[in-house]
């Protein structure tokens, strides 16, 4: 057990028995009885573990993981937990990069840029505890004065929450001072460049050889992610006879089922694959070979070549090729085959990559210029014959007949068998004391109703089928 002493100065202290039976305390300093009280508690849960050898309950356990580094410090010197490892920023950060084994070269570029970020701002000195989320709030603030985009930043924030993740699982820090900043990538609509293909042409006859033809090809029409999947691409990966192509994807392969995919040959990618192919020195392996080194910028390539032919770069260069050419499968393709193509999921198709394009608006107006032609043309209805038999006549009004859309009254201008229903879709006959009409412009019968009269029925009738009321047997079946 444990206890609780209160010194002149009105300092507390607690005073316990530990596992070698050697009398220890506990300087709280200046602190209310109620939290003294809950230390002694923990204290005394600690001491108990640690004189039986079991573990702490998780209480505790989640108790000493909070546990401020002063306080810490005084259980470590009574020996009641281990002495904490002071984590540095610059040391933990290169110590966890270090261990990332296996981890492409691009990734880990970029722990090393997030690293360099952290440190620069703070210091490699710094402990990681001490970092609190109002620091964390002042190096975003320091991002974007770098001049960073909102999604560039927001990806650095998401590394360098993983680092201090890493810290937590270690028990080296309480809490995740980066956890508050937001850190998912947003659809950049402002982004967005639709490559016509008109500008595609262009930018192919400026292309200063059949491989960089390819390069764009692959990416403008094939859909693929330069230059990771580019460079993985092989001449084996090609099936002329049944045109299709596998494509290896290096950004995916750690996701199951998700290491390669096949594309068709499209026609549009087919002439550039040929040419290079018939170019290819013999035995050659990969699709691409004279630019596959990695010191070469295709990315600065292609921005020379787009300007030698008269266009101006467009933002996200590869990145909106792909998109282009995603937009344009979703024309004519259901949505879960050109995700499967592309080798996305829907729901990044529809965030990241669909666009709306000049001609969706071009093809609404014409589909509206086409309604509204449709709507002058329509003569102006009127008003009913009054002879169930007879054409509408827009200058006299008959007597005789009142004329209604479904069943109307008895019709006394018509002789009983006169006229037999010949020609209705399909024929029908009933009782005869009822009239329907059916009107071309206007209210009408629907199409789906039983009795309902074409155009050809109304020819025979030598009636004219856009103004005439018919009257005919209603069906009762």
């Amino acid at each position: 057990m444990a206890s609780i002493t209160r010194e002149s100065n009105g300092r507390r202290l607690i005073q316990f028995i530990a596992s070698d039976g050697r009398r220890k305390s506990i300087r709280l300093g200046k602190m209310t009885q109620r939290l003294a009280e809950e230390v002694k508690v923990k204290v005394e849960a600690i001491n108990a573990a640690a004189i039986s050898g079991h573990a702490v309950d998780d209480e505790v356990a989640r108790w000493l993981a909070k546990l401020d580094p002063i306080m810490a410090e005084k259980l470590a010197g009574v020996g009641l937990i281990p002495r904490r490892e002071v984590a540095t920023l610059g040391t933990f950060i290169n110590r966890y990069i270090e261990g990332r084994h296996g981890a492409k070269p691009r990734t880990i570029g970029l722990l090393r840029e997030v690293e360099k970020k952290l440190i620069g701002f703070f210091d490699r000195d710094k402990p990681m505890r001490d970092i609190t989320p109002g620091d964390a709030d002042e190096w975003r603030l320091y991002l974007v004065k770098l001049g960073w985009g909102d999604n560039t930043i927001r990806r650095r924030c998401g590394i360098a929450k993983q680092f201090f993740n890493a810290a937590i699982r270690l028990r080296l820090i309480p809490e995740n001072p980066f956890s508050g900043l937001k850190s998912a990538v947003q659809a950049n609509v402002s982004r967005f460049y639709f490559v016509t293909l008109e500008e595609a042409g262009k930018v192919l006859d400026s292309c200063p050889d059949a491989e960089w033809r390819l390069i764009f090809a692959l990416s403008r029409f094939g859909g693929l992610r330069c230059p990771s999947e580019h460079f993985a691409l092989k001449w084996t990966d090609v099936d002329w006879d049944r045109g299709r192509v596998t494509v290896h994807s290096p950004k995916t392969e750690h996701h199951a089922g998700k290491e390669s995919r096949t594309i068709p040959l499209f026609p549009e990618l087919r002439p550039f694959l040929e040419e290079a192919f018939e170019l290819a020195p013999e035995g050659a392996v990969h699709v691409i070979s004279r630019y596959r080194d990695t010191n070469q910028n295709l990315r600065t390539q292609l921005e020379r070549i787009i300007r030698r032919a008269g266009l101006k770069p467009w933002p996200k260069l590869f990145v909106n090729l792909r998109s282009t050419r995603e937009t344009e499968l979703a024309e004519s393709f259901p949505m879960h085959v050109v995700c499967e193509w592309i080798g996305n999921s829907q729901p990044v198709a529809m965030k990241h990559y669909l666009q709306i394009t000049d001609d969706h608006f071009d093809r609404a107006l014409r589909r509206a210029a086409k309604s509204d032609a449709r709507v002058v043309q329509n003569p102006v209805q009127q008003p009913a014959a009054t002879s169930c038999v007879e054409s509408q006549n827009p200058t006299q009004v008959q007597k005789g007949c009142e004329v209604g859309l479904v069943d109307a009254e008895t019709c006394d201008n018509v002789q009983k068998d006169q006229i037999r229903p010949a020609g209705l879709e399909p024929a029908t006959y009933g009782s005869e004391d009822h009239c329907s009409v059916q009107l071309s412009y206007g209210r009408a019968i629907p199409s789906w109703h039983p009795i309902s009269w074409s155009r050809a029925a109304a020819s025979r009738l030598e009636l004219d089928p856009v103004s005439s009321v018919s009257c005919f047997p209603a069906n009762k079946g």
